[in-house]
């Protein structure tokens, strides 16, 4: 434990992430040096995980409002108007430093933190989702890696009640070094229901909520801006740890509290904590905060100031609370055996001065704390884009309709049944799809509505072309809500990336924003919250840019939805957008040539846009029996995929030229649809009203998807290699 009155050396500010330019702004803030907790204080706040130092002029482009916005980034989560006086409550975080240290407590935290954010603004969570990139399949730590991370998410989210309706799963070298772990969460909440972290009002007290304070987790967000390096080993104890059934109860109590009125303010402590929390409340609201840490519930003894400031033990919430209700309050949460401690009060100086053991160990400027800190505009440079791959440039298989079985099998297309049934996916009662289609859907409790969920992002497309990238991963999540028949409403982003300091990331970064900035105006899909995880990088190896992005979508009548899969014999296939001719970067390129080359798809908004509208409202006059959009692998996939989902084969024609292209290009906005045969005349019509390109290409039926005059391939080889990848390479 090192004291209080220990000396300020360059090293220790080192140590705690600052540069030597940063503490000198802070002394110049201050006007003194500052105490090793006062130090601790500034570099919570400070880090690019709490200030987004880095990011912050450019997020400041994107799209952020809308008719639908109720309130925007800048809470704990986003909230939007789904009608009938009700709202929706969701955010994305990312937890992958703590995860690739301790893959289960890391994966296990990252639950929890994202689900306190939901419920922290009044909402009850009702469905998760999760995007998780791993290393290569060969690499010696990845087996170890995706089994904890995929317990630790199953472990927290199931004991704590949520469904995990949906997410992703990728493998690449690039993430041997550095998993990403992105944990999203939904909730429902009433419109005049939500709680904000603002405080108001002079001498209220503030109050500690939850469980007790240890020392896990001290400066996990400080660690959380930094490279990896050969000493990760040493940064075990700053991973929090987590207790599902804690937070289960710390829901109820605060939902139940809520109820009260006796909530002025309230805010998760999530990463820096006690610190964190207790900072922004009192800035937003204008106001001081004064904290008497002999009062915070402890679970370990001789705690100093700066370890109960920067510990992130979870399940813990601070709150200004009215005083005539403490009582009561109090009362509710010794019901739910939690601790609740009135720890501090608020002032009018604006000033955040800590005390502890009769001593004053931190008085600092409280807006100073959040406003000054410092905003860089890093250089950048836009990233070179790769050649575009002439499509006749591409050689065919010798076997067509055994690279259909290649890219089925691959570790980054095979079945996620392996991850996603260690999920509990039905608790609560109100999920109306399993994961495995486009997106997850869940009824809204006491009315007909339902939401879609989905989170998309392709890496590879970012690394070739992050603008490109970024809109296609905006895109396709828009496409993948679309495809059950939801109107989207709105996205939250989790932004990975590498060392912001060198100018081709900022680029990448930059270029990638950009791109989604144009998405989300072109389809009307604003964001309302997000979070930006820097710095994934180990030993000067960065990830792939990967800015994942989850959206939601609102289904006025969920009875209406439809699925993938090919439900009846005798049926015709449709195929909306075209036949494509894009192969740079894709599922075919990699899994059956072993290359990565090539530039990503270009995305049309217009069409996107054009072909989306036509699509949803076909399925919502009840015309369509299944729908799919192409996005990996393209057309081939997509009739693999809809034929596996129920067994039903199909026979389509192709265009004369090369089959291999017209089956594995990856051209965006696009969909396949199964209609009734009587239907299928009146669709073509409809789409060529409405300018856009239709064709029906097959008829459904039969146990074999049938492509061509030469490929026959059983639906049951398919699934069979399909469902193959995941179990044996988990069994090692």
């Amino acid at each position: 434990m090192i004291p209080n009155d220990t000396p300020i050396t360059p090293d220790l500010v080192k140590s705690h992430g600052l540069k030597p330019d940063e503490y000198e702004r802070i002394l110049d803030l201050i006007g003194r040096e500052p105490t090793l907790t006062e130090l601790g204080i500034f570099s919570a706040m400070w880090n690019e995980h709490c200030s987004y130092k880095s990011s912050k002029k450019w997020l400041k482009t994107l799209p952020t409002t809308g008719p639908q916005v109720v309130h925007g980034p800048g809470e704990n989560a986003g909230v939007v108007d789904i009608g009938d006086g009700d709202v929706a409550v969701f955010k994305m975080e990312s937890h992958n430093h703590p995860s690739y240290i301790e893959p289960y407590q890391g994966a296990a935290t990252g639950v929890g933190g994202i689900l306190r954010d939901v419920f922290t603004m009044g909402a009850r969570p009702v469905a998760a989702m999760n995007a998780l990139r791993f290393g290569e399949p060969d690499h010696p730590k990845t087996r170890h890696v995706v089994s904890g991370v995929v317990a630790g998410v199953g472990g927290y989210g199931n004991s704590f009640g949520v469904p995990t309706v949906g997410g992703e799963v990728n493998f690449h070298p690039r993430y041997n070094g550095n998993c990403l772990v992105n944990a999203f969460a939904l909730g429902l909440a009433k419109a005049d229901g939500i709680f904000l972290s603002q405080a108001k009002g002079v001498g209220l007290p503030v109050v500690y909520l939850g469980a007790k304070t240890g020392r896990d987790g001290v400066g996990g967000a400080t660690m959380a801006s930094a490279e990896f390096d050969e000493t990760i080993e040493e940064k075990r104890p700053t991973v929090q740890v987590g207790d599902p059934f804690t937070e289960k109860r710390l829901l109820e109590a605060c939902l139940e509290l809520m109820t009260t009125g006796a909530v002025i303010a309230i805010q998760d402590m999530g990463a820096a904590g006690l610190t964190c929390s207790a900072v922004e409340m009192g800035a937003k609201g204008d106001l001081g905060i004064e904290l008497d840490l002999d009062k915070v519930p402890c679970r370990e003894e001789r705690m100093s100031a700066y370890e109960m400031m920067l510990s992130e033990s979870q399940e813990r919430m601070l709150m200004v609370l009215s005083p005539e209700k403490e009582e009561e309050a109090e009362a509710i949460f010794r019901k739910w055996e939690l601790d609740f401690a009135i720890v501090g009060v608020t002032t009018d100086d604006l000033r955040f001065r800590i005390k502890h053991q009769g001593d004053v160990v931190a008085d600092l400027p409280i807006k100073d704390l959040g406003d000054q800190a410092p905003e860089y505009d890093r250089p950048w440079v836009e990233p070179k884009i790769p050649a575009v791959v002439a499509p006749e440039d591409v050689p065919a298989p010798n076997d067509l309709a055994g690279a259909f079985l290649t890219i089925l099998g691959s570790p980054d297309m095979s079945s996620r049944r392996w991850v996603y049934e260690q999920y509990d996916t039905l608790v609560q009662g109100n999920s109306a799809t399993i994961p495995g289609g486009d997106a997850g859907v869940i009824r809204v409790d006491d009315s007909n509505k339902g939401l879609a969920l989905s989170a998309d992002v392709s890496p590879r497309y970012c690394e070739a072309d992050p603008f490109e990238g970024g809109k296609q991963a905006v895109a396709e999540c828009w496409r993948n809500i679309t495809a059950v028949g939801a109107t989207p409403l709105a996205i939250t982003d989790n932004l990975n990336f590498g060392n912001p300091e060198k100018p081709e990331i900022m680029g990448q970064f930059v270029m990638a924003i950009k791109g989604i900035g144009e998405a989300c105006k072109a389809l009307d899909f604003p964001v309302v919250s997000g979070n930006v995880s820097l710095y994934n990088e180990t030993l000067g190896q960065a990830i792939l840019p990967t800015p994942a992005i989850a959206g939601i979508g609102l289904l006025k009548d969920v009875t209406k939805r439809v699925g993938i899969a090919f439900h009846n014999a005798g049926e015709t296939v449709i195929l909306i957008g075209g036949h494509g001719r894009h192969m740079g970067q894709s599922a075919y390129l990699r899994d059956v040539l072993g290359r990565e080359d090539g530039t990503a798809p270009h995305v049309d908004l217009a069409v996107e846009r054009r072909n989306g509208d036509l699509v949803r409202g076909l399925i919502q006059d009840g015309t369509v029996s299944a729908c799919h959009d192409l996005s990996d692998g393209g057309l081939g996939i997509a009739l693999a995929e809809m034929a596996m989902a129920r067994g039903v084969g199909a026979k389509v024609a192709l265009p004369e030229g090369a089959p291999h292209v017209t089956l594995f290009a990856e051209d965006q906005g696009r969909y396949l649809l199964s209609v009734p045969s009587d239907k299928a005349e009146a669709v073509l019509a409809r789409a060529e009203a409405a300018g856009v390109a239709a064709e029906a290409i097959g008829t459904t039926g039969g146990d074999s998807l049938l492509v061509g005059e030469n490929i026959a391939i059983s639906v049951k080889s398919m699934i069979e290699a399909h469902e193959d990848w995941f179990p044996r390479f988990m069994a090692g």
